[in-house]
């Protein structure tokens, strides 16, 4: 089960190179994440309107994926729903998304952010040191060329998403 993870997250890297316009690799391995964060992320039914609702991977602030996390996710299908990808401004957007990809620059207005989430299933990914302990769900991390992950099971669980063993298994550990 983790060569298929390592080898969808090979496929979502790849489907981000092939972008028209150059991508920074670490935001190719970071977008590849998010698209298969669908896969290993359960969210209850009433995080989406209706059953034909794609599941929607939104970025607040800074976008440093360019077009290249919307292409790959066209062609995206995870739990019989497509993947969607799109900008928002301020916590009300976010409130409609299943992934909310917080960019560093929105650090500072992260604080409230958590707050207005509640009782919303919203998967939330950061990129800065205390996002988890300000109420994130996963935080990549560099380590030297490498994105590596952290993920905190308490927050998950307040938000009502279940996330697989597998993916749990790739996580460094933080506070699971």
């Amino acid at each position: 089960m983790l060569a298929r993870i390592v080898a969808m997250v090979t496929i979502g890297i790849a489907a981000l190179a092939c972008a028209a316009e150059p991508v920074a690799e670490e935001y190719q391995v970071k977008g590849a994440f998010l698209l298969n964060f669908t896969k290993f992320v359960d969210w209850p039914p009433e995080a989406f309107k209706g059953p034909g609702d794609p599941i929607a991977i939104c970025v607040l602030g800074q976008n440093p994926f360019g077009p290249g996390l919307e292409r790959a996710a066209r062609d995206a299908v995870a739990a019989n729903r497509r993947v969607s990808v799109r900008q928002v401004s301020d916590g009300q957007q976010a409130r409609e998304c299943q992934i909310l990809f917080v960019s560093a620059s929105e650090r500072k207005r992260w604080r409230g952010l958590p707050e207005g989430l509640r009782g919303r299933s919203v998967l939330t990914v950061g990129e800065w040191e205390g996002f988890l302990s300000s109420g994130g769900v996963i935080d990549f991390k560099l380590e030297g060329e490498k994105v590596r992950m952290e993920i905190s099971t308490e927050a998950a669980g307040r938000a009502g998403l279940h996330i697989s063993a597998k993916l749990l298994s790739l996580a460094q550990s933080g506070k699971r």
